[in-house]
């Protein structure tokens, strides 16, 4: 995609009317165009390798062929498209296997017209998807299983290990990420370029073995790099 290019987007949901309202917002965006809509996870992952789209909005809890799997085979595709999952605010464990299994984040079903097109658009070029208070949200539900993990020792040190292979400064930058700041914040509150933060990054991405953002700030959490 070229930056004049509007970005691509695929809507997934088995109400047609949802479906028909994400379309309506999507396209009241001149740089967004919806290329399809499929009603289930199995379209969904038709329609993703026809019709090349650069985001999927992804519904989890749909009849049938429901998004986890979809999401899943979607993200291990060559040039996969960045999936958001659609979701109510009750983070449940379909939301967080989903994040798992490669999307990106997601957006709340009565988030703002507004909220939804900067998702898309954060999405798109690989920014943060998650806003400060959502991320902390789902931090806590995973800290809540940590609570009642027998394992919880080892699994930090076992994180600890893992993020030994990053610099000090991918360090700085994994915890203002952990905390959901986008690059442009985080840019700001490091002082260094944006260019720059998006290169640590995708660094730290790489050097984690992480597919996006939202399993990296899970990963810090961990850690303990957020405490």
């Amino acid at each position: 995609m070229s930056g004049s290019d509007p970005t691509r987007v695929l809507i997934v949901d088995d109400e047609w009317m949802v479906r028909s309202m994400l379309r309506t917002i999507m396209e009241s965006a001149p740089d967004l165009t919806v290329v399809g809509e499929a009603a289930d996870g199995a379209a969904a992952q038709r329609m993703a390798a026809a019709l090349r789209p650069d985001v999927v909005l992804m519904d989890i809890r749909m009849p049938g062929a429901d998004g986890l799997t979809a999401t899943e085979r979607i993200t291990q595709a060559a040039a996969a498209p960045r999936v958001v999952v659609l979701t109510t605010f009750d983070l449940d464990d379909y939301v967080r296997a989903a994040i798992r299994n490669g999307a990106v984040g997601f957006l709340l079903k009565d988030a703002s017209a507004e909220e939804m097109i900067n998702g898309v658009r954060s999405a798109a070029r690989g920014d943060a998807m998650l806003a400060p208070r959502v991320t902390r949200r789902l931090l806590r539900h995973f800290a809540a299983d940590d609570a009642r993990d027998t394992r919880d020792d080892r699994r930090r040190t076992k994180a600890r290990e893992q993020l030994q292979v990053l610099t000090a400064k991918e360090h700085e930058v994994l915890a203002e990420l952990g905390g959901g700041l986008s690059n442009t914040d985080i840019a700001a509150a490091l002082g260094m370029s944006e260019a720059t933060v998006k290169t640590h990054v995708s660094r730290i991405l790489t050097k984690l073995s992480c597919t996006n953002r939202v399993q990296a700030a899970i990963l810090a959490y961990h850690a303990g790099l957020l405490d």
